[in-house]
């Protein structure tokens, strides 16, 4: 069965995720502002969910439609085949938003979609009253410009909770944020990454997740692996899949460095949980002690920027210091998340290219200054640079 399926985005990351689409094979891929649709199955969901690192969530499109008129919303929903996915025990709550509508008012657009749906099934199961006591399958009645889409998440919790953070650090990156950050360097398994400012460790975690080619889903439940349309055998496919997807011979190089005890410790933590132990490398360490004989790495860091955890005064004086270390790594290439509006300046160096990010509200830029290609290593090379990867 052929389905519409819709990865949503932050804003910014559209491309990223469209690449990962791309590369697990789906096809009739569609960007647009926040969204990437695509075409696939029921395995597909499975599959999309286990594998989407930078996606927020997976959607099912229902239907979709113009409407300039709340009985032409009610009309257009009651048509679509509700019953094709909705179980007679159903729980179907609805989630409404609208932008550039003549339908602005979104509780008004919810409760006309959840009263057409009602009136479609009432139809089909021959009763007039619907308990809710089942499956929930959350609806949610999205209008742009006067187009209606009706979609259905099959995702549940947010695919940024991967399931490795039991415990949560002050102001914590995003997993997927992070995700992106190392998709839109020029790391990869072969390389030394390091984190100057790790906190709880979520890049070096899911740089660790990248590096092994472990699915970011692999270790979490989905909302649509207890719906009655996508069989048992489908998300078994898809996990068996994933884990004969491991990359367990290979041994990456990736340092996380941290002032913090309490969040190196949380970060050690996360590692167990996410399968990567003995493959990180946490250590107590200010960025102006950062220093290391590998010729060639990626620093990739999402430092304090005043909004959140230090005034500006102290994030200038962290910008300067990390701008000193760096300068010693004249051969490393450099990705650094922040919103401090005068980083470039601070920190010495313009970028070589820059990108409009979010972390969560905030509005950032992602500097990226891309260091030499590296050689190829022979073994001699790479067994010398092993001692920098002793664990403090």
């Amino acid at each position: 069965m052929k389905l519409k399926l819709i990865a949503t985005a932050t804003f910014g990351l559209e491309a990223v995720v469209a690449r990962e689409v791309k590369e697990l094979g789906f096809t009739e891929v569609k960007v647009e502002n926040a969204r990437v649709s695509f075409e696939g199955d029921y395995l597909g969901i499975c599959r999309s969910n286990l594998w989407l690192r930078v996606a927020d969530r997976v959607l099912v499109e229902v239907g979709s439609f113009q409407a300039l008129t709340y009985d032409e919303l009610f009309e257009g929903v009651k048509a679509l085949p509700w019953e094709e996915w909705l179980p007679e025990d159903a729980c179907f709550p609805v989630d409404g938003k609208s932008v550039n509508s003549k339908l602005f008012s979104i509780s008004d657009c919810q409760a006309i979609t959840k009263k057409a749906i009602v009136e479609r099934l009432k139809q089909v199961y021959h009763r007039n009253w619907f308990e809710e006591t089942g499956v929930k399958y959350q609806i949610e009645v999205g209008l742009l410009k006067d187009q209606v889409t009706l979609t259905l998440d099959t995702s549940g919790a947010g695919l940024h909770k991967r399931g490795y953070r039991k415990l949560s650090s002050q102001a914590p990156l995003k997993e997927t944020l992070a995700a992106a950050m190392i998709q839109l360097s020029y790391w990869n398994h072969e390389r030394l990454l390091v984190d100057p400012f790790c906190g709880s460790g979520t890049i070096p975690i899911e740089a660790g997740l990248i590096g092994l080619n472990i699915a970011p889903g692999l270790r979490r439940e989905f909302a649509a692996e207890q719906w009655q349309q996508i069989s048992v055998k489908f998300w078994q496919q898809a996990r068996e899949e994933a884990e004969d997807s491991i990359q367990r011979e290979r041994k990456l190089k990736i340092i996380g460095n941290d002032l913090d005890t309490e969040v190196l410790s949380l970060a050690r933590y996360h590692t167990k949980l996410a399968g990567l132990e003995g493959q990180i490398h946490w250590q107590q360490q200010a960025v102006v002690d950062l220093k290391n004989s590998h010729k060639h790495g990626c620093l990739i860091c999402n430092p304090p920027y005043g909004e959140r955890l230090e005034d500006w005064r102290t994030v200038e004086k962290i910008y300067k210091e990390l701008g000193k270390v760096t300068g010693d790594l004249d051969t490393w290439s450099f990705y650094i998340l922040t919103a401090y509006p005068g980083f470039e300046k601070v920190f010495g160096k313009r970028a070589d290219r820059r990108r409009k990010l979010y972390n969560g509200k905030i509005e950032c830029q992602y500097y990226q200054y891309f260091g030499p290609r590296p050689p190829k290593q022979n073994m001699d090379q790479i067994a010398a640079e092993k001692t920098d990867l002793v664990e403090v």
